[in-house]
Order: structure tokens, then sequence, then C-alpha cells
């Protein structure tokens, strides 16, 4: 049985354990909200690049230069980027999209063996290295909404450098997307080539003004300019979107924790009262023993 001082350092621990849990479930409870907004605040700028993305093909009818499919019989290079985090204490976070990338990689039409990766996240890298894969590059997660744009921006480089010097022509982009204030999915889409006939599709909706859209500037000019921004905003809402996935799974955790915390706290602490209790008891009981061998010894004098 423990004794009551080893109860009592159980219950400063426990104590200290549960105020760091409940700071984690505060920070993470702000930063859910923080990228939640930052995706919110996409939405209309990535409105806007689609429409323009659409009125440009729409007035061509046609692929501007230098954009096409290859027709290549060789298996095409893969380029894969993966959206995780630099650290634990985020349930399945890292291994849910860890599993769901490896698997999709092996349905891509590029070759599976042949490939690079790319890594946002220490864990997620040590994760993928874990289970075979070289990782090529590793970049550090971002710390709030506003570093979203250097990362995404040095991910652009690389895709850049891919193309022109690795031979890349498929790239993938892997990520856990936020579907929920408690859960999250693994998601991944064909970041490159880019589906142009998606834009096609917007014939279909209504234009939002009365003014029919049109431009005078070079088209090519134009039209590589709005896909760098496409791709942009795509990989911010990925970054985003994983951030917000990564917060809330860690909230969840922290709220396991707290609740398991609080058990434990309550068990320790009877304990405590209970050893705090026996020692009271034998203490009386030694008083009661004394007070009756001096009163015994005086009756016999007596």
């Amino acid at each position: 049985m423990e004794s009551q001082e080893q109860l009592a350092r159980q219950l400063e621990s426990l104590e200290d354990l549960r105020a760091i849990v409940k700071t984690m479930k505060a920070l993470s409870a702000a930063s859910v909200r923080q990228y939640e907004q930052a995706v919110k605040a996409l939405t209309g700028y990535y409105r806007t690049v689609e429409r323009g993305l659409h009125v440009v093909l729409k007035k061509t009818g046609s692929l501007p230069v230098g954009i096409h499919h290859s027709h290549s019989r060789e298996p095409l290079r893969l380029g894969s980027i993966v959206f995780g985090s630099d650290h634990g204490l985020c349930g399945r976070f890292n291994e849910d999209i860890i599993a769901y990338t490896l698997e999709r990689m092996k349905s891509t039409p590029a070759d599976p063996e042949n490939h690079v990766l790319l890594a946002v996240g220490a864990r997620v890298a040590a994760g993928l290295e874990h289970e075979g894969q070289m990782v090529e590059d590793i970049f550090l997660v971002p710390g709030t909404a506003l570093q979203i744009t250097r990362t995404v921006q040095q991910i652009l480089l690389k895709i850049d450098e891919w193309q022109v010097q690795s031979g890349v022509h498929y790239v993938y982009l892997f990520y856990n997307r936020h579907s929920g204030s408690k859960t999250y999915r693994p998601t991944g889409f064909e970041l490159l080539p880019v589906n142009l006939h998606r834009f096609h599709r917007l014939e279909e909706e209504v234009w939002p003004s009365r003014s029919l859209p049109t431009f005078s500037m070079d088209h090519d000019q134009l039209f590589t300019r709005l896909l760098r921004q496409y791709l942009f905003v795509t990989l911010f809402r990925a970054c985003a979107e994983s951030q917000a996935s990564e917060h809330t799974s860690r909230l969840s955790a922290m709220q396991s924790a707290q609740r398991n915390l609080d058990d434990r706290l309550e068990e320790v602490t009877l304990a405590f009262r209970r050893a705090r209790q026996g020692v009271i008891t034998a203490e009386l009981l030694d008083l009661a023993a004394g007070y009756e061998a001096i009163t015994g010894s005086k009756g016999r004098m007596g």
C-alpha cells in the first residue's frame, strides 16, 4: 500500500498534468478557429480565380501554349506532397494520412516506384520513412495562418524544380481535410496536370453580374498567372485544412486525456483520504493506548 507522502506526490503530479492538458485544449481550440477562418476567407478569392480561368478558356476554346498532357508510353514520374504535423499528442492524425497516401500512390497513373516525396511536418516525414519511403524534403508546419503563405511559396518553387530537373509530370496532394468540429478525413487529389475541363463546367452557372467578362491582355500570360494563383490557393487551403484537422485531433486527444486524468485524480484523492484517515486513526489509537497505560499505572500505584 502506498504511503500518504507517495499519494500526495502523485496528486501534485496529476494536478500539474491536468493544468498542462487544459492549456493545450485552450490553444488547440483557438488554433482550430484561426485556421477555419483562413479557409473561409479564401472562398471568395478561389471562386474569382476559377471564374477567371473559365473565361480565358471559353474565349479561346483551346489550351494555352505549353499546357498539354504527355502522350509518352513510358511511366511518368510522380511527385507527392504530404501534409502532417511537427508535434505529437494528436491521435492518429499522421498515421491516417500516411496510410491513405501509400494506398493512393499505388493507384496513380505514374510509376509508383519512381517518385519523389515532400513532407510538410517532421512527424509525418518520420512516419513515411518508417514505411520505407524516401522523403526528399521536409518543410516545417507553419505556426500560424499568417505563415502559410511562405510555406506555400516554397512548395511552388519545389514543384517547379521537380518539373524542370527531376522530370516529374504528376503531382499529388495529400492532407487531412477538416470536416467538422471533431472529425477529419484523409484527402488526396491530382494537383498537376490541372484538370482544365472542370473550369468549363462553370458554363452551367449563372454569371454573378450583368456585365459579361472579357480581357485585353495576352491570353497565355493571363492564363499562366491565373493558373499560378489557382495552385497557390489550392495549396494554401490544403495547408490550412490540415492545420485545422491537426488541432481538432489534438483537442479531442486532450479531452480524452483530461477525462482519464479526472478519473485518476478521483482514485488517488480517495486513496489519499483513506491513508490520511488511517494515519489519524492510528495516532488516536496511540493516544488512547498511552492514556490507558498512564491511568492504569496510576491506579495500581494508588
